[in-house]
């Protein structure tokens, strides 16, 4: 598949360095630096939102030191035929949140309508905490106001990536590094 890229942005090394250093910060962070506010100190739950997030998820849960519980939610973002911002829930969370530091995983943030909608569904179930992980981060993007607690990279220019979790029509997921797709596979 790599002839199909016009460009590699992050290498698989790459990714694997970033992940493993937030990883070491999100550990520090709920282990000593006050971060974590549940009462009952249960382990953080990480939810990563389907299906972009899968690999960044299993990646980011082997290099957290600290006891980690995860869950899944699977979130539409309906395309240009219909109003920007216009978000659906597939698949909610098998387990409560309530009282509990939630960690959300998401694999790219751009306008911030999904994020904020994953963001006021959860808050409404008050955890204890609420941060929000991101491996790609477009800040130039956003049409509403949300803060991520955790970048991996920043993506100055408006590209579409696929990699590492990321998809074009369903396919690409699979590859180790992010990139961009040559036009004539688009």
């Amino acid at each position: 598949m790599r002839e199909r890229m016009e460009r590699i942005l992050f290498t698989e090394e790459t990714i694997q360095r970033r992940v493993k250093d937030i990883g070491k910060v999100i550990s520090s962070d709920y282990q000593t630096a006050g971060a974590a506010k549940d009462i009952e100190c249960r382990p953080l739950i990480a939810v990563c939102i389907l299906q972009g997030a899968m690999m960044f998820m299993a990646d980011l849960m082997r290099a957290i030191e600290i006891p980690v519980e995860y869950d899944f939610m699977s979130i539409s973002s309906y395309g240009s035929s219909t109003s920007p911002g216009a978000v659906r829930l597939l698949q909610d969370l098998s387990h409560s949140i309530t009282g509990r530091d939630v960690l959300i995983v998401e694999d790219i943030v751009d306008t911030g309508f999904t994020a904020n909608y994953i963001k006021r569904g959860l808050l409404a179930r008050n955890p204890a905490s609420f941060r929000i992980c991101t491996l790609l981060d477009k800040p130039f993007r956003r049409e509403e106001t949300i803060e991520m607690d955790y970048v991996g990279f920043f993506l100055e220019e408006d590209l579409f990536v696929v990699g590492y979790g990321m998809d074009y029509a369903g396919v690409y997921r699979n590859l180790s590094y992010i990139a961009l797709l040559k036009p004539e596979y688009k």
